[in-house]
């Protein structure tokens, strides 16, 4: 009978209720703060370039509001916009409203926030529009002491005449500054060199911020507690037990007339270059000596050391094409988008298989596969076990899988043999299932920028990449975008909300990869 019963301790302790949003991020802050360097009562000030943007509008104000609503910003902190166009708060407000998701008891708090906001039209190019944005911030209350954050929501096209007239008419002389910088990071090796030593020439590596989101997302950051904070998992994380390793991400729309830009870069730039590499980097990588940013990012950087450059053999790309019996968008390819150049061969469907040419994963294949206008939204990373040796079910049990979904709806479950419940000795696939939404049903979890901007005030910097992180990214897929440009390889053709081309799936199962289509998942939550 044991553990059939709760335990007297247990019954007679009061109820836990769990933590609303702003407490938990209230505990988050304290902790966060809790550091020589930081001084909550220090006058901040975050400059917003390129506040007429999309990505301002969409995800940098609304995160700024969010933080500010749940009090996690230093009390002192003010909010300058600069952009070319002629605007005001006002418009700004009245941009980013529909993204800010302020219900009516928050219109007071509201109001606050966006009295501390203030504008300034200027040229990017021009270092007097930089001294007139200077003298805004030094004439807000303690501007000419205040710690100040410059966020580059720009095209990278600017960075560099951006960051030139920063560094020479807006630092502050008494507090700090950082910058924190947008992906993309260059468009291969070379170019991303020019940009790193143009920005490590004007600002210190402890000043720079490259901010990647997927670094913030919830289940991307639990990684290393899963991996480092969890026993049962130290043996079985390498070669002897791992078969392979896919990591995903799938979205199920097209360019949605937003091609033009897409097309500059592709698939493989997008997304594999950086969101997929890095979840791979912390995989794969070995323990830190501690959590402290560089000790981290120190690993990351010897594990992409061991990835050979992506061989053309080894990838598979793709370019979707309508759906004849689709509705809406789904009618149409990536060469119908009106701003996609005629003839495009830019893939928006990558696999490729990588190989980390160390003692622990040597022999692994690691799968990033990435594509739009697929069968579902998901992005997951799919650790799948090795065969147990010496079967006497008859070849009934499938392999193990240990799942962490990224996106959406964030679970970490293990795929596993139990018995079929009845008379007969019948295996079958089960799961243990920590699905977010339910374990923790009480809780919002944060937006990836929600923690990424916070770390910028903190000064931490785990969760950006480092100038010699980037380099290694870039080292790998370098060789293999310019072959691609170089030979003008043609993408295979797949159907809009398909799983992507038929030789993808080849590929996965010719480096290993077992896929069953037996695995049905049970919600035991569901009513």
């Amino acid at each position: 009978e044991m553990g059939s019963r709760p335990s007297a301790e247990r019954m007679n302790s009061p109820p836990q209720t769990p933590l609303s949003r702003s407490e938990v991020f209230g505990q988050l802050r304290k902790e966060l703060y809790d550091d020589e360097e930081f001084h909550q009562s220090d006058t901040h000030i975050f400059i917003i370039m390129g506040a007429s943007g999309d990505l301002a509008k969409k995800k940098i104000y609304p995160t700024l509001w969010w933080l500010f609503r749940d009090s996690l910003l230093p009390e002192d902190t003010r909010f300058v916009g600069f952009a070319r166009s002629n605007l005001t708060v006002d418009d700004i407000l009245k941009n980013s409203g529909p993204y800010l998701k302020a219900v009516e008891s928050e219109q007071e708090k509201l109001t606050q926030f966006f009295q501390r906001n203030s504008y300034l039209s200027g040229r990017y190019g021009e270092e007097a529009s930089f001294r007139s944005l200077d003298a805004h911030i030094s004439s807000l209350p303690n501007g000419t002491c205040a710690n100040r954050l410059f966020y580059l929501a720009l095209p990278p096209s600017v960075y560099q005449d951006v960051i030139r007239n920063i560094r020479r008419a807006c630092m502050s002389t008494k507090g700090w500054n950082r910058v924190i910088v947008e992906k993309p990071f260059g468009k291969d090796l070379e170019s991303s060199d020019q940009l790193s030593k143009h920005l490590s020439s004007l600002f210190s590596e402890e000043q720079i911020y490259r901010i990647d989101h997927y670094l913030g997302k919830e289940m991307v950051q639990n990684l290393m507690v899963l991996r480092f904070g969890n026993r049962i998992f130290g043996p079985i994380w390498n070669r002897d037990s791992v078969a392979c390793v896919v990591l995903t991400f799938k979205e199920p729309f097209g360019t949605q007339g937003r091609g033009g830009y897409f097309d500059e870069f592709g698939i493989i730039r997008d997304v594999m270059q950086n969101h997929l590499l890095q979840m791979l980097s912390l995989v794969a990588m070995e323990k830190p000596a501690s959590t402290s940013s560089d000790d981290v990012r120190d690993e990351k950087v010897k594990v992409l050391k061991c990835v050979r450059p992506v061989s053309l053999d080894d990838v598979i790309l793709g370019q979707y094409v309508g759906d004849p019996n689709g509705e809406g968008e789904a009618k149409l390819g990536y060469l119908d988008d009106q701003t996609v150049p005629r003839g495009s061969r830019t893939a928006t469907f990558a696999t490729a298989v990588l190989f980390v040419q160390n003692e622990r994963w040597d022999g692994v294949p690691f799968v990033l596969r990435c594509g739009k206008a697929l069968n579902e939204r998901k992005a997951e990373v799919r650790l799948q076990f090795c065969d147990v040796p010496g079967d006497i079910f008859g070849k009934h049990c499938k392999r193990n899988e240990l799942v962490i979904r990224v996106q959406p709806n964030e679970a970490v479950y293990a795929k596993m043999m139990t018995k079929k419940p009845g008379m007969f000795f019948n295996p079958e696939e089960a799961e243990l299932d920590l699905t977010y939404g339910s374990r923790y049903r009480d809780m919002k979890l944060p937006d990836a920028y929600e923690r990424l901007i916070l770390d910028v005030f903190c000064g931490s910097q785990m969760h950006f990449v480092r100038s010699d992180e980037l380099r290694e990214a870039w080292r790998i897929f370098t060789p293999l975008l310019h072959k691609i440009e170089s030979e003008k390889i043609q993408p295979l053709p797949y159907t809009y909300g398909s799983r992507g081309p038929a030789e993808a799936d080849e590929l996965l199962k010719k480096v290993g990869f077992r896929y069953e289509g037996t695995y049905k998942w049970v919600n035991p939550h569901k009513l």
